[in-house]
């Protein structure tokens, strides 16, 4: 109504020296933040080809049914409201499961903003400080970009911030985690993030799970299988040192270094209870090379070291399965060489590139025979029909080392994909 009162009396507010375009602008934030609220979303459905119907993307990130899968496996619609100068509440709603079946409340949080230049979140919220850093490109963190219900306190600091949080966990809305009989569980988490100067970063984080039935604990789920360790699973923290190096605009080496601190499980002679790991990047950007990105990653793991996600696995196979399997069944050494490009040709047109080389070197006394690398690449193609509509058609292919189907998972075995996606932002 009001936009239709600006256009019939243009003219005379012209006359009046009222800017119409100021007026347009203050409706748009009106229409925006409607009684307080912001409404906004994105839905992603993916049709996805796979040469195997019982193969390696049956069984990743997105579990890929049979050999043709019609998947809806992102909606998200979040909603904020500015309740007053101090105090906002934030939500989001996606789909339950895998099967598309329901809705659930994904996030729901307040922000407090607090004296000394900080603020505190309450509720179930999301962090992720490797995402902060930029140590990751692909699928995900190895640790944070997780959702936890508590509380997550920041101090901004004129060079870095200071960060501190506390969750729980109770056990029946643990039942489909990895590890079922843990029982509740305290997370705790602390970081320093430091800029030194323009051209330098460094933080140093921690993270700890406390378990209300550690070292009694031996059950874990995996791919809806429960397994019985012979040994208990135990609390364990893990505690990192991040930096980035910053050239010029566009070129940065940064990197990571971690040291996992297990309390157990006692009696195991081959257990490393402070298995450590490592990753170094070159980030260059397409402004500085001109025809494209240059993404490249190293990572090494010690054995029996324990990450919370798959970090490599965007199309869905398993290309790390022993990291996120309990630590003291993790017999492998680890080695990671990864690389992703892209190129934008237009704001309609890019086109990207990805490798991964997955060295798995097992311990002797795990006595497994054969060779268990993984090798995995991608291209893909996308068109931005509108700033908010993309379509993408990419290739992936996994090969897989006879170790895996014929010692530790038939399913891991070589497969390839055909994924054409429709990404919608609102």
């Amino acid at each position: 109504m009001l936009k239709k009162l600006v256009v019939e009396f243009k003219d005379e507010l012209d006359a009046l020296g009222v800017r119409v375009d100021a007026l347009d602008e203050r409706v748009a934030v009106l229409e925006e933040n409607l009684g307080g609220w912001k409404f906004w979303g994105e839905l992603r459905f993916d049709a996805r080809w796979a040469d195997e119907g019982d193969g390696a993307y049956d069984r990743g990130y997105y579990t890929h049914r049979g050999e043709t899968e019609f998947d809806l496996n992102r909606f998200r619609l979040w909603m904020s409201k500015q309740i007053d100068d101090k105090t906002k509440f934030t939500a989001r709603i996606g789909r339950n499961n895998a099967d598309d079946e329901g809705l659930k409340w994904e996030r729901y949080f307040a922000t407090i903003q607090l004296p000394w230049d900080s603020f505190l979140m309450v509720g179930k919220w999301n962090y992720d400080w490797e995402g902060e850093a930029g140590l990751y490109i692909d699928e995900d963190a190895w640790f944070t970009d997780t959702t936890w219900k508590g509380f997550y306190w920041r101090k901004n600091l004129a060079k870095g911030d200071i960060t501190l949080f506390a969750a729980h966990t109770e056990d029946k809305y643990a039942s489909g985690w990895t590890y079922v009989d843990l029982g509740d569980f305290y997370n705790y988490g602390a970081r320093f993030n430091f800029n030194m100067n323009d051209k330098f970063r460094i933080a140093i984080s921690g993270l700890y799970f406390d378990y209300e039935n550690d070292g009694v604990a031996r059950s874990y789920n995996e791919h809806d299988v429960i397994g019985t360790l012979p040994y208990t699973l135990e609390d364990y923290g893990t505690y990192w040192a991040d930096f980035g190096i910053t050239f010029s605009p566009g070129f940065e080496f940064k990197g990571a270094y971690y040291v996992q601190d297990h309390d157990g499980p006692s009696g195991v002679p081959q257990f490393d209870d402070s298995p450590n790991a490592y990753k170094a990047i070159i980030d260059v950007s397409q402004d500085l090379l001109n025809f494209t990105s240059l993404w490249i990653e190293y990572a090494k793991f010690d054995p029996n070291f324990h990450i919370a996600l798959q970090p490599w696995s965007a199309y869905g196979a398993e290309l790390t399965p022993n990291l996120t399997a309990p630590a003291v069944l993790n017999v492998f050494e680890t080695e990671v060489i990864f690389a992703s490009l892209q190129q934008k040709w237009s704001d309609k047109w890019v086109t990207y590139q990805r490798y991964g080389q997955f060295n798995h070197d097992p311990e002797s006394y795990a006595g497994l025979t054969g060779s268990y690398d993984i090798t995995n690449w991608t291209f893909g193609v996308q068109y931005w029909y509108t700033p908010t509509v993309m379509f993408e058609l990419a290739y992936d292919d996994v090969d897989y080392d006879n170790g895996w189907r014929d010692n530790i998972d038939s399913s891991l075995k070589d497969d390839s994909l055909i994924r054409f996606r429709t990404h919608i932002f609102f």
